[in-house]
């Protein structure tokens, strides 16, 4: 028989077993809905899941599903409507809680033009962490630092003095790595770290957060719209559609196995580099428009584009349930 993921279960998990426990996560904007009128935008409505230490959680879905917010939340960048957080043990909650949060976990952005102070040096984006939080006793400790981290993420120490905007992408990214590597985080929410990258420049960061994560024992929320990079580098994968988690799975189970129509259709989308099994395949093209999150269908929010649809689809939203080995699924029909 399938069993419900509750809160109940999520707070009475083993002692330690988990680094990262999110239940029934909300996130909700207030937009404009006419004149001195509002109403919510349910960006992430109900999302729960753990992250074991020293594992990678990939997050997938299509644009504005709500995946950055889900990282941006965690992070407190943004205020959760609802639902609990526990770190390490912890639940966040005070502004304390939050602090020491922010000493453990960091984040690397996706656009690495955009997130770094382009009137800073590259020296002193490193070491602003460092400052916030008092991590060195003299200013000769502070470069020492800042020169490890640069040789950590393959920068040369050289290259301290020097500005942004005289690297390439893929420099700057690593630049925003070793930023968040300053603090000797124990959890780095990684938000599409490589998607505005050339791919050769891809896998080079991929198999770097690979190579960190052994050597450093670090744990990864890594936020993808390219599946094939997510199977890369994740030990389970989560799947999210209009601000829920559909799906979520150990990764060879999600991809050889998916239960969910939306997960079955994001996986037949992804080329194979063979051609004769590529052409031989079918893909699954979905109909219809993804909805409005301002005008969320009733029951389940995937049933206007789903061919297993049925009138409990409308009625009754499905519940994210384990159909045996931690394979967790959200669907009435399948």
């Amino acid at each position: 028989m399938s069993e419900t993921m509750t809160a109940t279960q999520t707070t009475t998990a083993a002692q330690g077993e988990y680094l990262l426990e999110v239940d029934d996560l909300k996130q909700h904007f207030m937009v404009s809905s006419g004149f001195l009128k509002s109403r919510p935008l349910k960006a992430v409505d109900g999302v729960s899941f753990k992250i074991r230490p020293g594992e990678t959680l990939g997050l997938v879905g299509e644009s504005g599903c709500g995946k950055t917010t889900v990282g941006r939340t965690l992070m407190y960048l943004y205020e959760p409507t609802g639902g609990t957080i526990v770190f390490d043990g912890e639940p966040i909650k005070s502004r304390k809680s939050v602090k020491n949060l922010r000493l453990q976990a960091q984040m690397v952005f996706q656009d690495p033009y955009s997130s770094l102070n382009p009137r800073m040096t590259v020296g002193d984006i490193i070491g602003e962490p460092l400052d916030v939080h008092k991590l060195y006793k003299n200013k000769a400790e502070r470069t020492a630092r800042i020169h490890e981290l640069m040789q950590a993420v393959n920068l040369s120490s050289e290259h301290a003095t020097r500005y942004a905007h005289e690297f390439s992408g893929g420099q700057r990214q690593r630049i925003g790595i070793a930023r968040a590597l300053a603090v000797n985080p124990k959890f780095i929410v990684c938000d599409e770290p490589v998607s505005a990258l050339d791919v050769s420049i891809q896998a080079q960061v991929i198999n770097m957060f690979e190579d960190l994560q052994k050597e450093l024992g670090l744990t990864y929320l890594f936020i993808a719209h390219d599946l094939s990079v997510v199977k890369h580098i994740s030990t389970r994968i989560a799947v999210m559609y209009l601000g829920k988690m559909v799906e979520l799975a150990d990764a060879n189970t999600l991809y050889n196995h998916p239960i969910h129509p939306y997960t079955e259709s994001l996986l037949s989308a992804v080329p194979i580099a063979d051609p004769r099994q590529e052409r031989q395949r079918q893909r699954i093209v979905l109909e219809g428009d993804v909805p409005s999150p301002l005008n969320m269908p009733s029951g389940c929010a995937f049933r206007t584009r789903c061919k297993y649809a049925t009138e409990q689809c409308a009625a009754e939203t499905p519940p994210f349930t384990d159909r045996g080995g931690e394979h967790f699924v959200a669907c009435w029909n399948k």
